[in-house]
C-alpha cells in the first residue's frame, strides 16, 4: 500500500530535527520538507562582485598603500634609490646634469681643475658608452663615473689616487683605491671589447706621448724661484727647458715598448727628468728633491727609475745621441 502524501498542517507541525543531504538538497526525512537547494552553487560568488569598486576607488587605494610604505623608513629609502637611479645612473638619454654637479664639487675641492668642455664631453660620452652595455646598482655605477673621471684627468695632473678617494668620500661616495682600480679594469674592458685591438707600434706611440705630456707639465710646474741662483735671467731657463724636451724626445726614440709597456710611466717621467738633467753642465741644478717636489714620486722612487735609465741608456754625462 502507497504511503500517503503528508498534509500541510503535519508539514507545519514539523519540527524538521531529521534533516539530511539527498542531492544536492537537504531534505527534511520525517515530512519531506526541501529546507535549502542548490547546495553545489552556494559558495559562488557573482560575477559582479568583482568589480563592485569603480577605476577611481582602485587608484585612491594603490596611493594610500603607496603612502603608507613611504612612511617605513627602509621602504622609503629604497623607493628614493630608485628615483635616483633612474634620474642619474640608468638614463642613457641622461641630461648629465646630477653628474655635472659631482665634477664641480670634486673642482671645488682642487680634483679636476683642468676639466674644461672638452674634457667635461670626454667623460660624458665615456660613461654613456659603458652604460650602453652595463647597467648595474646605484653604488657600482657611482664608482664607475669616479672610475671615468680619474682616467681622463689623472695624466695632467699631480694629485694622486689617494687624495682623489679621500675627496670622493667627502662627498659621500664609499671608494677605497682597490674598488677604483677594479672600476678602471671594467672601464678599460668594455672600451677594449668595441674597439679593434691596436698594434705594439701605435702603444708605443701613445705611452710615449703621455711621457712627453707629464714631462713638459712637471718642468714646467718647476718654479723659477727655486732655481734662480744657476741662471742669468728666466729667459736662459725656459731656453733649457726646451732643450731638455728636445733630448728627451731623442732619448724615448732610442728606447722599445718593451723596456716602457709595464712601468709606471709618471714615475718614468720623473726619473728621466732627473736623468736628463745629470746631462746638463751643471748636475746640482735639477736635484732629486726638486723633482720630487714637482712630480709627488719619492726620492726613493725618483733614484729608482734613475738606475733603470742608466741600465737602458748607460750614464749621463757620458750619454750620446
Amino acid at each position: 500500500m502507497k504511503k500517503k502524501k503528508k498534509s500541510d498542517l503535519e508539514i507545519g507541525s514539523c519540527a524538521h530535527k531529521n534533516a539530511k543531504q539527498d542531492s544536492g538538497f537537504i531534505v527534511c526525512q520525517d515530512c519531506g520538507l526541501i529546507m535549502e537547494e542548490n547546495l553545489a552553487f552556494e559558495d559562488t560568488v557573482s560575477a559582479s562582485d568583482y568589480y563592485t569598486n569603480s577605476q577611481r576607488d582602485y587608484e585612491r587605494r594603490i596611493r594610500i598603500s603607496d603612502s603608507k610604505a613611504l612612511q617605513d623608513p627602509v621602504i622609503k629609502e629604497k623607493y628614493d634609490r630608485i628615483k635616483t637611479l633612474e634620474k642619474w645612473f640608468r638614463d642613457y638619454e641622461t641630461d648629465f646634469i646630477e653628474q655635472k654637479k659631482t665634477i664641480e664639487l670634486l673642482k671645488s675641492h682642487g680634483i679636476g681643475l683642468n676639466i674644461g668642455n672638452v674634457k667635461y664631453k670626454e667623460i660624458k660620452d665615456r660613461y654613456l658608452k659603458y652604460n650602453k652595455y652595463h647597467r648595474h646598482n646605484y653604488q657600482n655605477m657611482v664608482i664607475i663615473f669616479l672610475a671615468i673621471v680619474w682616467l681622463e684627468i689623472k695624466d695632467t695632473t699631480n694629485i694622486r689616487i689617494e687624495e682623489f678617494n679621500n675627496v670622493s668620500r667627502e662627498l659621500g661616495h664609499k671608494i677605497n683605491k682597490k674598488m677604483l682600480n677594479n672600476a678602471m679594469l671594467k672601464v678599460k674592458r668594455t672600451e677594449n671589447m668595441l674597439k679593434e685591438k691596436k698594434s705594439m707600434k701605435e702603444l708605443e706611440k701613445e705611452i710615449k706621448n703621455k711621457i712627453k705630456i707629464v714631462f713638459q707639465k712637471d718642468l714646467n710646474n718647476i718654479p723659477y724661484q727655486n732655481i734662480q741662483d744657476f741662471f742669468q735671467n728666466k729667459i736662459q731657463f725656459e731656453k733649457t727647458k726646451i732643450d731638455m724636451q728636445l733630448l728627451a724626445d731623442k732619448i724615448l726614440n732610442k728606447i722599445s715598448y718593451t723596456q716602457i709597456q709595464n712601468l709606471n710611466y709618471k714615475a718614468f717621467t720623473a726619473g728621466l727628468i732627473y736623468y736628463i738633467g745629470q746631462t746638463l753642465n751643471n748636475r746640482k741644478i735639477f736635484t732629486q728633491s726638486l723633482v720630487e717636489s714637482t712630480s709627488k714620486f719619492s726620492s726613493t722612487t725618483i733614484r729608482k727609475k734613475y738606475h733603470e735609465l742608466i741600465k737602458i741608456l748607460g750614464d749621463p754625462s757620458k750619454l750620446i745621441l
